[in-house]
């Protein structure tokens, strides 16, 4: 009989908070872009700009 690793069982929070914390941030680029100009407009950039670079991160970290 061979034994196998017993994975640990992850929460809800642990499965659900990357995807939490990309939601968010596209969501506070989206409200900054429709509320004003300026500093709104750096903060959209970079809310709207990270979600983009953590999924192209992610894809490339999986394909190592």
């Amino acid at each position: 009989m061979s034994s196998q690793p017993v994975k640990a069982r992850k929460t809800s929070w642990q499965i659900f908070a990357t995807p939490t914390l990309i939601a968010l941030l596209s969501l506070v680029g989206l409200l900054a872009a429709l509320l004003g100009n300026g500093v709104f407009d750096w903060v959209s950039w970079v809310g709207l700009a990270a979600p983009v670079v953590i999924v192209g991160w992610a894809m490339q970290a999986r394909r190592r």
